[in-house]
């Protein structure tokens, strides 16, 4: 799983299936009239809310992390891994919501005199509830709001843009690094092919000048996991581009872009919005 593909919604996710497993080590209840010495119940004490509410919750935040992290998560009778992971998050919270009002299971039910001495949530409960609230509005939210969409770790940054037909320094998408000489290539001092320096200087100056205004290649970074779909406009992708790593784009055709992969593969990245220039 690549950690850069996570969002700012992931990351609440995962900070808020945190304080649920926290919250599972504290009070399920709380009595007003007992002594502080009194040991009571945590939240594992109870078989209903660990399923319901602390393991339905860790597990969803799990899946749906998990299902966002991977390039090709799996699916489950058709349905994506994340979405199984927001179904168990509001689950959790929905249970969470229902302890909170009766967190004695129907205990004060019995009678007028048994209500008196009947337990309130404790800690542990109530911040399992604000755990579980907050990780099913982050899983809900995240697809929504371009805040939550934000990549969790940002790309790196190249040290310097590479001009188009250029081998990338440090290896093909990752600009910034230096590269090793090679057979074929001009020493210090001497033009490519081993010809005199005098000779070699007409040639560059008659090279042909790219006209101003033209497109200029340029090496980007997606914030999070996006298709490239074939130039002859067919819907099924052929690559994924993943965060993290720097793309060549080649052409632009509208607001969407063509760009190359580190194997050669060219496509069309229909959605821009949020790359990050290099």
């Amino acid at each position: 799983m690549n950690i850069r593909s996570l969002t700012r919604g992931d990351g609440v996710v995962i900070g808020a299936a945190v304080l649920l497993f926290v919250a599972s080590f504290l009070d399920l209840y709380s009595f007003d009239d007992f002594p502080d010495s009194l040991d009571l119940p945590m939240l594992w004490g109870s078989g209903p809310v660990v399923f319901s509410v602390v393991l339905a919750g860790i597990i969803g935040a799990a899946l749906v992390v998990t299902g966002r992290g991977l390039p090709q998560a799996p699916k489950i009778a058709g349905v994506e891994l994340a979405q199984f992971g927001v179904a168990f998050t509001v689950f959790a919270a929905w249970s969470a919501l229902g302890d909170i009002f009766d967190v004695s299971g129907g205990f004060d039910n019995i009678g007028d005199n048994a209500s008196n001495g009947a337990p309130s949530p404790g800690i542990g409960m109530i911040l399992a509830l604000v755990a579980t609230l907050l990780m099913a509005a982050a899983a809900l939210a995240t697809p929504l709001v371009p805040a939550l969409k934000a990549p969790l770790v940002p790309a790196p940054r190249p040290s310097a843009a590479q001009p188009y037909g250029a081998q990338p320094q440090g290896g093909y998408g990752y600009p910034g690094a230096q590269q090793p000489g090679g057979y074929g290539q001009p020493q210090p001092g001497q033009p490519y092919g081993g010809q005199p320096q005098a000779q070699a200087q007409p040639q560059q100056a008659q090279a042909p000048q790219p006209p101003a205004g033209d497109f200029s290649p340029f090496w980007f970074a997606v914030p999070v996991p996006r298709p490239l779909f074939p130039e002859d406009g067919s819907p099924t992708p052929i690559a994924e581009l993943a965060p993290g790593t720097w793309y060549l784009a080649v052409e632009q055709r509208g607001a969407a872009l063509v760009a190359q992969t580190q194997d050669g593969r060219r496509g069309v990245l229909q959605d821009t919005s949020g790359i990050q220039r290099g």
